[in-house]
């Protein structure tokens, strides 16, 4: 299967040699150079890119409203950040607005691909994860659906938008059907081991989790074991 990747980089001394990298690696790689071009092209309909790598220093607007403006406009697919803002900050900044992966200039173009391919294993709805079963699988409940096949999680018929890496973790939850997942279990598994960055990316996007299923009042809830990890236990939060 060949991947669509939207590059999003106003440099053309950058752009042109990762577009060639790319394009020999067997992706279809589309280029803007602008960050309303990037929103304009993931809206349109039919053929959206399955991956974007998005620059922060955009010519016309940062990065980060880009990477916020896709995601609320329904965008699932992965977000790679290619920045030379190398700061933890920065890095928790960009996953809260919906970022998947950050990678800091300068890198070698082989550290690129890796993260291109692990992020794309997880974005791209396929079979999903071995072993989990829709509805079946985790706490009980009539009103509350996670289907790998597809991708999506379903709240008394409303879909959660999540984006890949919060419906990674929440399909991690699930499948172990109430029992306690670790957090070097969660990063190996959501994250795997081309990422070398804080494990406070998992603490961010858990947040970020956690806030959409109480906002769409889930009748189920994460709770954090201290010292170990995480477990999916049915029931409100605020209940």
């Amino acid at each position: 299967m060949t991947h669509r990747l939207l590059l999003v980089e106003d440099d053309d001394g950058i752009a042109m040699p990762l577009v060639r990298t790319l394009e020999r690696d067997g992706y279809i790689v589309e280029r803007v150079a602008s960050g309303s071009d990037a929103v304009e092209r993931v809206r349109q309909p039919g053929d959206e890119p399955e991956m974007v790598i998005l620059d922060l220093g955009l010519p016309d607007m940062d990065g980060l409203d880009v990477c916020q403006r896709v995601r609320e406009g329904g965008f699932a697919g992965g977000i790679l950040v290619v920045t030379a803002r190398g700061g933890e900050l920065d890095r928790v900044l960009g996953l809260d607005v919906g970022a998947d992966d950050y990678l800091v200039k300068p890198f070698m173009l082989s550290e690129l691909l890796a993260r291109v391919r692990a992020l794309l294993r997880r974005t791209v709805a396929t079979a999903g994860h071995p072993g989990a079963g829709g509805s079946h699988a985790g706490p009980p409940s009539d009103d509350f659906r996670v289907d790998p096949s597809t991708r999506q999680v379903w709240v008394s018929g409303d879909e959660v938008p999540l984006n890949a890496k919060e419906f990674d973790l929440l399909a991690q939850l699930h499948q172990h059907g109430g029992a306690v997942v670790t957090r070097e279990q969660l990063m190996d598994e959501v994250w795997d081991e081309n990422w070398f960055g804080s494990t406070k990316v998992l603490d961010v996007t858990m947040a970020r989790l956690r806030q959409k299923l109480d906002g769409h009042a889930a009748p189920v809830q994460i709770v954090t074991v201290r010292g170990v990890g995480f477990r999916l236990e049915p029931g409100r939060a605020d209940a």
